[in-house]
């Protein structure tokens, strides 16, 4: 059994380790809720793009653009979006578990697919199993602006338009509540789905609708890239923060264990001293 002060150091360490996932907890929180305020922030000018896209697109009489023609498919691309830090619960490895599920189930060689890892855990991951990762970024911002991918998404559609790959998947933690995120996979291109909930609308544009799109589809592109990763941040912190305050919980619940185990050892040092006076008593009479 532990001595006395071996549980009370175990009593003393697990609270200097509950107020460290406390503060983290609080942090996340703060975090959560302006990454909220941000993926939906972002909704109306995707909602609008899209509907922009697809009116031009479909509404001039089907438009053969490269970016919405599919063509045999060679070599597959796969955005991952994982955070740079664990902590998280399985926040990380939900996401790349099914993005290596897929890799394992559709391709046989390297040579088959390509990676672009947002984030540090997914790019660690894919590199030390030798996966062929051709783009990644780390150290984004908790509150990402658009500024901080812009390199990342242009190349990344530049490397479909020029066949670098045929067909283009992202795989990112969908946001659902504080307690609830969902492993989402979207393809991105071929753009083949612009439908669109909003009634198609008939603009007046110059030069030609081949033009516009030229412009418009690779900047639509983007910004699935870009919503997804505010997506994925939201689901984030609120990941973390629900890990560090079910951590926190742990950690009281191992203190009043600790502190239960200290008394009745405590108690039971005390009766045996106390029975070894009345036997020292008891045999001087």
């Amino acid at each position: 059994m532990a001595s006395l002060n071996d549980i009370k150091n175990r009593i003393n360490s697990t609270k200097k380790t509950s107020q460290i996932t406390k503060a983290m907890e609080m942090t996340s929180a703060a975090k959560w809720n302006r990454g909220v305020m941000n993926a939906k922030a972002f909704v109306p000018y995707m909602e609008k793009i899209q509907e922009v896209t697809a009116s031009i697109a479909i509404g001039s009489g089907g438009v053969n653009h490269p970016m919405l023609k599919h063509r045999p498919i060679k070599k597959t691309g796969y955005i991952v979006i994982t955070s740079d830090s664990g902590l998280a619960g399985a926040f990380n490895s939900n996401v790349i578990r099914k993005v290596h599920q897929t890799i394992q189930k559709n391709h046989k060689s390297n040579d088959e697919f390509a990676i672009i890892a947002i984030g540090r855990v997914g790019r660690d991951f894919f590199v030390k199993r030798g996966y062929n990762v051709v783009l990644d970024i780390v150290g984004i911002s908790a509150q990402p602006s658009f500024v901080d991918i812009k390199d990342i998404t242009s190349t990344t559609v530049g490397m479909f338009s020029d066949e670098t790959f045929d067909e283009l998947y992202i795989y990112y933690n969908h946001y659902i509540s504080a307690i609830s995120q969902e492993v989402t996979e979207k393809k991105l291109l071929p753009l083949s789905d612009l439908s669109t909930s909003h009634k198609l609308i008939s603009y007046e544009f110059e030069p030609s609708a081949e033009e516009i799109l030229d412009v418009l589809l690779p900047q639509y592109a983007e910004s699935l890239i870009y919503g997804a990763l505010l997506d994925s941040k939201a689901s984030e912190h609120a990941a973390r923060m629900t890990a560090m305050r079910n951590a926190t919980d742990n950690a009281h619940e191992l203190i009043r264990n600790y502190t239960l185990m200290y008394n009745r050892a405590r108690q039971a040092a005390i009766t045996q001293e106390i029975t070894e006076i009345v036997g020292g008593a008891a045999a001087l009479e």
